[in-house]
């Protein structure tokens, strides 16, 4: 009996010890909420509510994970900075960032962007949710340098803040036509399946596994 409560305590005392920034056992009745936080292809432009990714992301989790779309069409990540505290008054569980598009778009100087998505993921952190963070890329129309280093960004920062990484969240429907919206860069429906099923369930899933 006495063996039986020394390893009891051990073992509580390991647990209690262990580093995470979320310890919450998904029970049948516990709520738990992921924010889906970044620009216009997280937000949905040009798709119906029901066909963007956070809504397609909801219907094959289990009814008592939410999912809260947080998405701003033409967010730049010194946006999205600026409203962080806002959208942070969700108190999410977990954190889908995507952002830096925008950014690129406007060629904006790398150092910027990795320094604003550098604050956003501390900032989300330190208010207590896990953060998954969505890689991006771009088109070669800034050069090959920009390319690169813009792409390097996202394993950077994953690296240093240890979170799991959506390598690049448009990953297999990129540059396909059938998969994305006439302007080529927002999907449509058919292309939010395909992200939300091989690009961003198997991360959260894996992440929700480890709970």
């Amino acid at each position: 009996m006495r063996l039986l409560l020394v390893v009891t305590l051990f073992f509580l005392v390991a647990c209690s010890q262990e580093p995470a920034p979320v310890k919450k056992v998904l029970e049948n009745n516990a709520t738990f909420t992921i924010l889906a936080l970044g620009d216009s292809l997280t937000e949905g432009l040009g798709v119906a509510e029901s066909e963007n990714y956070p809504s397609k992301l909801q219907r094959l989790l289990p009814a008592h994970i939410k999912v809260i779309n947080a998405g701003l069409s033409g967010e730049t990540s010194t946006g999205l900075l600026n409203r962080l505290d806002w959208v942070l008054k969700q108190k999410p569980d977990l954190t889908i960032l995507t952002i830096g598009a925008n950014d690129a778009m406007r060629a904006l100087p790398l150092e910027l962007t990795a320094s604003n998505i550098d604050e956003i993921i501390s900032r989300i952190k330190q208010s207590g949710s896990a953060v998954i963070l969505s890689g991006m890329e771009i088109y070669n129309n800034l050069g090959a340098n920009y390319v690169k280093e813009f792409k390097n960004i996202y394993p950077k920062l994953a690296d240093k803040h240890n979170l799991d990484l959506i390598p690049f969240f448009l990953q297999h429907i990129a540059g396909k036509a059938k998969y994305n919206q006439n302007d080529g860069l927002h999907p449509n429906a058919q292309g939010y399946q395909i992200i939300v099923e091989k690009n961003i369930l198997p991360v959260v899933s894996n992440y929700l596994d480890q709970l």
